[in-house]
């Protein structure tokens, strides 16, 4: 498939400057991301010039793939802009919403017809990590006890203002929500079948206040094109499409990457110089007393630098990659850490698995070093032959101890943090850095003063 530059021929068919009415005829054949995307590169007047000849419900469209819609929504009078975000899925109008200032966001509201605005207010009032807050209220819901025809015909009366008609949402008398339907089904039964027969009765759902990351993993084997929203009432009030997956998959994984880094959430371009530092402050007055702990047990080790100064030149070598197999390790525990279903007999498969892959990695790691190393303090230390593998040596045996301890702490420190119902991803990132760091000291100036020192007196 070409990879063809779309919002390029765009922009060449826009400031050509045909009719408006050819225009939008050759606009319609783009998609509305690849509008998006040449939207930004046109100036301000050249959009608000444009506005008028794609009508409002062909740039709401465009506007939904926005990241930041904020400058674009506020090129509008705030009636216009309402409109806009009247025409919009009520899960993007929200997201659109969310990037204005608080004023800007009353009057788009205030201009909202009633529908809309009932629709963004429910959805706003549900925090950012709630399901709640992604979901929409574009589907086809009908009733049950319907018959085939009646069903067609309220699918075809309801298609007009939703799009999402792949799944057909079933209700009882109540507004409870009773089943779905896919629409092959539908279309493929005979007008004397009962509908009854069609509706799958244990279609899975979510509800309004679950947590996003509960349930994402969830939503996700499901892999179905749309899944019920239903509240404390077991009423249908919105569901979960692909897309709004996709999306929801994209922020978790950023989270989750923000947080590793020992941050709150992930920061964006629009983000203040101190809502940044507000967010890293904390962690890193957390990390200098750790750091200080370390420097104080380094310190504790005076008198195997003072005799034998070649140690502190390998000192980093054996930090770095104790760092990275903790690293390793608590990102697979993470991982794994994400199935509910976890037994204690799997963790305790885990933690070993990790250990012995620790340990092997060590091992063929330290043959390296023993060798490499080996030659190099030789030759370019100056050490013979005996003294500069002994020195290989020890750093070798240093990185199997090392790094079989990172493996386990890498494992046991998110296990810990998950058992007591904390965020392992947010609080075991910088602290197994720093950790790590604290083994690898103690291993190889221990191991240095015991056997290089004590047993050997290569000083």
């Amino acid at each position: 498939m070409p990879n063809k530059n779309y919002p390029k021929e765009i922009l060449t068919i826009i400031r050509s400057n045909p009719a408006p009415a050819e225009l939008k005829e050759k606009l319609s054949d783009y998609h509305e991301n690849d509008l998006a995307d040449a939207l930004t590169v046109l100036t301000p007047e050249e959009r608000q010039k444009l506005y008028p000849i794609l009508g409002i419900e062909y740039v709401a469209e465009i506007f939904s793939y926005f990241d930041d819609a904020e400058p674009y929504l506020k090129e509008l009078p705030s009636k216009e802009a309402a409109k806009v975000i009247s025409n919009m899925d009520s899960d993007d109008a929200v997201d659109a919403l969310d990037d204005l200032e608080e004023e800007d966001k009353r009057k788009i509201v205030s201009h909202l017809d009633e529908d809309s605005a009932e629709d963004v207010k429910m959805l706003l009032s549900y925090d950012e990590d709630e399901i709640g807050s992604s979901m929409t209220t574009n589907y086809i819901c009908i009733r049950k006890g319907m018959t085939i025809r009646q069903a067609m015909k309220e699918l075809v009366r309801q298609a007009g203002e939703n799009d999402n008609i792949s799944i057909l949402y079933v209700v009882d008398e109540s507004g409870r929500f009773y089943g779905a339907i896919d629409l092959k089904d539908l279309i493929i039964a005979r007008s004397e079948d009962s509908l009854e027969k069609l509706i799958v009765r244990s279609y899975p759902y979510v509800t309004d206040h679950e947590k996003i990351s509960a349930c994402i993993d969830q939503i996700v084997d499901y892999a179905e094109r749309s899944l019920p929203v239903l509240n404390s009432d077991k009423k249908l009030i919105g569901i979960i499409t692909a897309s709004d997956v996709v999306e929801l998959v994209d922020n978790e994984l950023g989270d989750d990457y923000a947080k590793l880094g020992g941050l709150t959430g992930e920061e964006d371009l629009n983000e203040g110089v101190w809502d940044s530092v507000r967010k890293r402050f904390p962690w890193l007055i957390a990390l200098l007393f750790l750091g200080m702990l370390v420097s104080s047990v380094v310190g504790m080790f005076e008198s195997v630098v003072a005799v034998l100064p070649i140690v502190i030149c390998f000192q980093s070598l054996v930090l770095d990659m104790a760092g990275n197999v903790g690293t390793q390790s608590l990102a697979v525990t993470i991982r794994v850490l994400m199935d509910e279903n976890l037994t204690g007999t799997k963790k305790l498969r885990l933690l070993f698995k990790e250990m012995r892959v620790g340990l092997i990695n060590g091992a063929l790691l330290a043959v390296l070093t023993l060798v490499s190393l080996g030659i190099y303090i030789h030759f370019f230390k100056g050490y013979d032959w005996g003294q500069a593998f002994l020195l290989s040596g020890c750093v070798g045996i240093s990185l199997i101890v090392a790094m079989i301890i990172s493996s386990l702490v890498g494992t046991v420190i998110p296990m810990f943090f998950h058992k007591i119902h904390i965020d392992p991803a947010v609080a075991s990132g910088p602290l197994i850095t720093t950790v790590n760091d604290l083994v690898a000291v103690v291993t190889y100036y221990g191991l240095a003063m015991i056997f290089l020192i004590d047993v050997f007196h290569l000083a």
